[in-house]
Order: structure tokens, then sequence, then C-alpha cells
């Protein structure tokens, strides 16, 4: 078997602390001397030898010396103090999440011995040999899941797909263009994280590349709005804000988000073509469906399915 392959995700691109600015050392002079009594002679000692000039000067010199290496050592100690610390560790310096959900390690699940991957010069078809069931993006931490779309045995009916669309008509025509297809089966999964977030994931899988963008063509992804519409989303527009770094070679992605004003909630969802499998994801969420969770589960679905 082909050993499994671990997904990275989206890297952070935090910036590390700036190194402290130096503080100005204050010059601290020694407590003065306790007084002398003076000790009685029958004759006035000698005035003492003036000491030379470059004499107090090195002295000096020497004084300050001392003072700069110990200032600079105790500098140094909480430089490498600073720059071995985690930033979260720092007072002050804390980093605030960004949005992103903790999902877990993605590994892609195996494939069958000697089976290509989809992009792989011999697999025409764009063929998936792993379980579609493997493939499905599994809920990050935290998430509820509704376990409704978990089907039976792991598979989704065409009804309950179908369900996630608003008008019957579309349902009625959508259903049968899927039969058209030649749908072999659907592998679903959903969950609701702590903010209210709802999210599904749909793969569909069919006989070839060819058949998924065939069904591509005729449901008008490239256009807005979409063929059918999904459920809650009465006016959509293209999600321009899905940063293209985000995006995953050689997957065929359209992303839109529902436009004000919408109801109690909005509706994000996109479009993934992959060899055989035809992916739809929505993400809805009372009053706004958050643009950084939604990106980063297209993304990462994107990078199991390629």
């Amino acid at each position: 078997m082909t050993e499994p392959q671990q997904l990275t995700g989206v890297e952070d691109a935090r910036e590390a602390p700036e190194a402290a600015e130096p503080q100005d050392v204050t010059h601290v002079t020694a407590p003065p001397a306790a007084p002398i009594a003076p000790v009685p002679a029958p004759e006035p000692a000698p005035e003492p030898a003036p000491v030379p000039k470059d004499r107090r000067v090195l002295r000096a010199v020497l004084r300050w010396t001392a003072a700069v290496v110990v200032f600079a050592a105790a500098g140094t100690g909480a430089a490498y103090g600073i720059v071995g610390m985690e930033r979260t560790d720092v007072p002050g310096l804390a980093t605030e999440s960004d949005g992103r959900w903790a999902y877990p390690t993605l590994v892609k699940p195996p494939l069958p011995s000697g089976s290509p991957g989809p992009f792989a010069e011999t697999n025409p078809a764009g063929t998936h040999h792993a379980d579609l069931r493997a493939l499905l993006l599994p809920a990050p931490e935290g998430a509820t899941e509704n376990k409704a779309l978990r089907g039976s045995d792991g598979w989704l009916t065409t009804e309950d797909y179908l369900a996630e669309f608003e008008q019957k008509e579309d349902r009625e025509e959508l259903g049968q263009k899927l039969l058209d297809h030649g749908l072999r089966h659907i592998a679903a999964r959903g969950w609701t994280t702590q903010d209210g977030t709802r999210t599904r994931v749909y793969l569909l899988q069919f006989n070839t590349a060819a058949v998924v963008d065939k069904l591509i063509a005729t449901e008008a992804v490239a256009f807005v709005p979409p063929t059918h519409q999904v459920r809650g989303a009465a006016e959509v527009e293209y999600d321009e804000a899905f940063p293209e770094r985000a995006t995953v070679s050689g997957v065929e992605q359209t992303s839109y988000a529902e436009i004000k004003p919408y109801g109690p909630e909005q509706v994000r969802f996109a479009h993934i073509a992959v060899g055989d499998v035809y992916a739809v994801i929505v993400q809805s969420r009372k009053g706004a469906a958050l643009a950084v969770p939604f990106q980063q589960t297209v993304t990462l679905q994107s990078q199991l399915l390629g």
C-alpha cells in the first residue's frame, strides 16, 4: 500500500516579535567614603603629589569598561530569553486567533496496491481509488457532528442531498441530472461549531472526470447565480475575497457568498471538481458566515481530494 500522506493545510504567516529596543543605562555613582579623622602630628604632613592626569583618565576608562561589560552581559541574557520564548509566552505579545478552526492532523487514506492517484498520467479517468468516505474532511475540534448526514453505512441518499436546495423544481431537475450522469454514491459529513456555524460537505462520485466536467457545465457554476439555488441563499455573488494562495493546484473551484440584505443567517458555498468527484461545501451562520473558516474548510477538503 502507498504510505499515507500528511497534509499541512494553510501555513501560518505570523511574524516573529521584533527585538526589544536597548534601554538607556543610567550612570550610578558610588556612595561617598566615610570621613577619615585627622591624625595629630608635630608638623604638617607634606601635601601628596598630584596624580598625573593620564592615570585618572585610565582609571575612569577602566570603570566604564567594566560597567559596559556587565550591562552588555545582562542585555544579552535578556535578549536570549525573549528570543527563546514562544510569542504567546511574552507579556503583551500574545497572538490572538485569526479565526481558523483547529482541525485534527489530516492524512490521506492509502491507495489500494498499484492504484494511481486522480492526477496520475496512468489514470486518465481521474478515478479516486481510495474509499470516498475516507476522503471526507473530519469535523474540527469542539464541533458537534450532524449524525443525520452519515446516512446508511456512510452513504447519503440522493434525496437527502437534494434537500440542500431551495426550490422543488430545482430538486427534481437536479435529481434527474444526477441520475442521467450516472451518480455512483454520495458521502457526506456535517457539524456545528461553538459559534453556531453549520457546515455541510457532500462528495458525489461519478464514473469519470469527463462526466464531472459535463455536469459542471450543465450546472453553470461558472455563472452567477448558479443554476440551482442553495437553501437560504437568495442572492449570491462570487467570493472575490477567496485568496489565490489558498486554492489547490489541479482542483477546479468556484465559491459564492450570499449578499445583503440576507435573512437571519448568511450562507457561503463552494463547488469543487477533482477527477471523478464533484463536491459541494455549504456553511451558514446567524448574522454572518465568517470568511476564514469557510476558506480553510474548502482548501483542506480540496487537499484531501487532490
